[in-house]
């Protein structure tokens, strides 16, 4: 399915000819900053791989910037390099270390060969076509250099236990990135450490984060059922053309599927993989 004009109903903005599920205008700047937060809260930090004082970092899809803001920030001896298809937004004071260069890892890393200690991918599963997964892993290794890491971290598009209303959201959900080409079933999430070990990398751990969807869940809950909710509701304008659904039922239904995460206790499941390139 290709949006029509690549702008929906409600005038939000999307990449031309990119598979991503997702708009990509001011709103969606500002939820992925508050993404970052709520996923740098439920961590306790930005990253797993176990990093030695990495001398060159890589963020691939980097999205808005803040994590590798935030490594430069951390590793100020470092080369922190952020790599989107376009800037999501223009810093007024980056870091000095880090730089942001515009690529599609589709297309191939514009870096050579084994540049990299630490190469970090997260929250691509819908952007990246569910089949160009273990390429796009080739190509992450390919630039990361001997010794050093390759980290990837994707959400579930599955929670549990869902109850009826919540499965109605998923399957929608699934349809919309089956017609995209992307990820809605949860490969992906379930398939990082394979990737990995497929594109050659050794000690490879894989760590699952369950985490409470709902305000039944404290402050963590709260924030993560937020950023879940907005990043659904940036769908209003997909789901209304292909579901014939109004936006404002839309919203009910998703006001209605959080009042059951709470009331079933729903959690939601991270999956993290990191590798070193031997």
């Amino acid at each position: 399915m290709t949006l029509p004009g690549r702008v929906d109903a409600g005038e939000r903005r999307y990449l031309e000819e990119q598979p991503y599920l997702l708009p990509k205008d001011l709103k969606e700047v500002n939820r992925l900053d508050f993404q970052h937060y709520v996923l740098r809260a439920i961590l306790r930090r930005n990253y797993l791989a176990p990093l030695q004082a990495p001398r060159q970092i890589l963020d691939v899809g980097c999205g808005t910037g803040q994590w590798a803001y935030e490594l430069a920030k951390e590793f100020p001896l470092a080369s922190v390099v952020g790599l989107d298809v376009e800037q999501a937004k223009n810093s007024v004071s980056p870091p000095p270390n880090y730089r942001f260069v515009p690529g599609d890892v589709l297309s191939g890393l514009p870096f050579n060969d084994n540049t990299f200690d630490f190469v970090h991918q997260r929250f691509l599963w819908a952007a990246l076509p569910l089949s160009a997964w273990p390429r796009v892993a080739r190509e992450l290794v390919r630039v990361t250099a001997r010794g050093g890491w390759v980290e990837l971290l994707e959400g579930n598009t599955q929670s549990a236990p869902a109850g009826p209303l919540t499965q109605r959201v998923q399957n929608m959900l699934q349809e919309l990135a089956s017609l995209q080409g992307v990820d809605g079933s949860g490969e992906v999430a379930s398939s990082l450490d394979r990737y990995l070990k497929e594109a050659g990398l050794v000690q490879v751990q894989r760590h699952e984060i369950e985490v409470p969807l709902g305000d039944w869940g404290g402050r963590i809950g709260s924030l993560l059922a937020l950023d879940i909710r907005e990043a659904c509701a940036a769908l209003s304008g997909a789901v209304a053309m292909r579901f014939r659904m109004e936006p404002s039922e839309y919203q009910a239904l998703l006001d209605a599927v959080f009042q059951e995460c709470n009331q079933l206790k729903t959690m939601y499941r991270f999956v993290a993989a990191y590798g070193q390139k031997p």
